[in-house]
C-alpha cells in the first residue's frame, strides 16, 4: 500500500520517521479515522476541526488546509486502487530534543494511512469491562496517541470481533466502548453519556445527536449507572468506521438489537445522508442538519 508522509505519497515500506519525533518519544500526537464512500470522505471537515482544536491544545502548529488533505486522500485512493476506504490521519509533534518542550512544535509529522474497509458485523454483544476508563490527561479527552487504556481493555476483551467492550468510569458510570460511543433507549427516550464523564466526543456521536434531534427523537446526555443501561430496550454503539452497530445483549440481558425501531430508523437516516453525499460532486466534508 501507498501512504502519505509529510506531503509526499510513498510506499509503506519506504516510510520512515526520526527516532527523535516527540510523537514516538512522548506520545505527543493526535489522529482521526474516517471512512471514504465512493471517493468521498465522510464528515472530513468535522474531523479536521477536532484535529486542529486538539493540536492547539498540544502546542503543535499544523498548516495543511482541508483542500490539501482532501487532495492527498484522493491521490491515495487513486494509487491504491480504492473507492471505499478506511483512512487514518495521524499528526505527531515532530522532531525535538531529549526532554520535555514548552515551545511550539513548528514541524509536525503528518501521515495518512489507508486500507480497504474491513468486514462489518450487523450486531454485537456487549461486555462490561473490569478495567475502568482513565480520566482525560487535560481538560477534555483528545484522540491522542496515549492509547494504553484502550489496549489493556482490548486485551481484557479478547480478539472476538462480535464483542464490544464497554468502559465504566472509576465511580461506576457508563462511559464508552473501547473505540466507540454508546447510546441506549429507555421508555422511548434515547440516552448517552455526557462528555463530562471523560469520554471522547466522537464525530459520529456528534453527528448522530444532530440527526436524532432533526428527526424529533428525544436525546438526553448525562451520567448514568449500569441499571439505567440494563433497563433499556435498545442499545447501539457508533464510530466513524463501523457507523451504527446494534448491541444484542449484555451478559444474560437481551435487547432488541438490529430489530430495534429507533436503531433501524437511525440507520436508515444515516444511510440516506450517505446516499445524498454520493450526489454531491462538490461535497467537501460537512453536513449541516440543524443546530444542537
Amino acid at each position: 500500500m501507498y501512504i502519505h508522509l509529510n506531503g509526499q505519497i510513498v510506499e509503506e515500506k519506504e516510510a520512515s520517521l526520526s527516532v527523535f519525533d516527540h510523537g514516538f518519544m512522548y506520545g505527543l500526537g493526535l489522529f482521526e479515522t474516517f471512512r471514504v464512500y465512493q471517493g468521498h470522505p465522510f464528515l472530513l471537515h468535522d474531523h479536521l476541526d477536532r484535529l486542529r482544536s486538539g493540536l492547539n491544545e498540544l502546542n503543535i502548529r499544523w498548516e495543511f488546509s482541508n483542500q490539501q488533505i482532501l487532495s492527498f486522500v484522493q491521490k491515495l485512493l487513486e494509487v491504491n486502487g480504492l473507492e471505499d476506504a478506511y483512512v487514518r490521519l495521524n499528526v505527531s509533534a515532530g522532531v525535538g530534543g531529549i526532554g520535555l518542550m514548552t515551545d511550539v512544535y513548528e514541524e509536525p509529522t503528518t501521515i495518512i494511512y489507508i486500507k480497504p474497509i474491513p468486514s462489518m458485523l450487523d450486531s454485537k454483544k456487549g461486555v462490561i469491562l473490569n478495567i475502568p476508563r482513565n480520566t482525560p490527561e487535560g481538560s477534555y479527552r483528545l484522540k491522542s496517541h496515549h492509547y494504553l487504556n484502550n489496549i489493556l481493555a482490548k486485551r481484557e476483551l479478547g480478539p472476538d470481533p462480535s464483542l464490544e467492550g464497554v468502559f465504566l468510569t472509576a465511580d461506576g458510570k457508563v462511559a464508552e466502548g473501547i473505540v466507540s460511543n454508546i447510546f441506549w433507549v429507555c421508555d422511548n427516550i434515547l440516552y448517552t453519556p455526557s462528555v463530562d464523564t471523560g469520554i471522547l466526543n466522537g464525530i459520529t456521536r456528534q453527528f448522530i445527536i444532530k440527526l436524532l434531534k432533526a428527526n424529533g427523537v428525544s436525546i438526553v446526555e448525562g451520567k448514568y449507572d449500569l441499571n439505567n443501561l440494563y433497563n433499556s430496550t435498545e442499545v447501539f454503539v457508533t464510530n466513524s468506521i463501523q457507523e451504527i452497530v446494534p448491541i444484542s445483549g449484555i451478559g444474560n440481558l437481551l435487547f432488541k438489537g438490529k430489530n430495534g425501531e429507533i436503531t433501524q430508523k437511525l440507520q436508515r437516516e444515516y444511510n440516506n445522508m450517505k446516499r445524498l453525499l454520493f450526489t454531491m460532486d462538490d461535497y467537501v466534508g460537512r453536513f449541516d442538519i440543524g443546530d444542537d
